[in-house]
């Protein structure tokens, strides 16, 4: 059963950062890509960023370029989303997810989501 657990939401005021993690288990990734998304109460999921599971570069969306940082430790079998800088537009439920398509930002392309977790960032 494939899993992916995300784990490190929480509260946080503006200015501050906060680390995320996805476990992922089940199957083995390799090929594919992991990616961020995002859901703000009303608004559509959003892509943030991603990262091949293997080797490869990381791919951000505009409005987290420069405060994000998307990571992995392959041997953990986890990827990370580094947020610092956070602003109150950041509040949303974060969602890991993976996808073996070479096109990241599309969500529906996606196999496997985590359940989220919620990222509140007071002003």
């Amino acid at each position: 059963q494939v899993q992916l657990v995300e784990s490190g939401g929480g509260l946080v005021q503006a200015g501050g950062s906060l680390r995320l993690s996805c476990a992922a288990s089940g199957r083995t990734f390799s090929g594919w890509n992991i990616a961020w998304f995002r859901q703000a109460p009303g608004k559509e999921r959003e892509f943030v960023g991603s990262i091949p599971w293997s080797a490869g570069s990381t791919y951000y969306a505009d409005s987290v370029k420069g405060r994000f940082t998307i990571s992995r430790d392959n041997a953990k079998n986890t990827v990370y989303l580094q947020m610092n800088r956070l602003k109150p537009e950041d509040t949303a439920v974060y969602y890991c997810a993976a996808t073996a398509s070479a096109v990241v930002e599309l969500s529906r392309l996606y196999n496997y989501w985590g359940q989220g977790t919620q990222v509140t960032v007071s002003s």
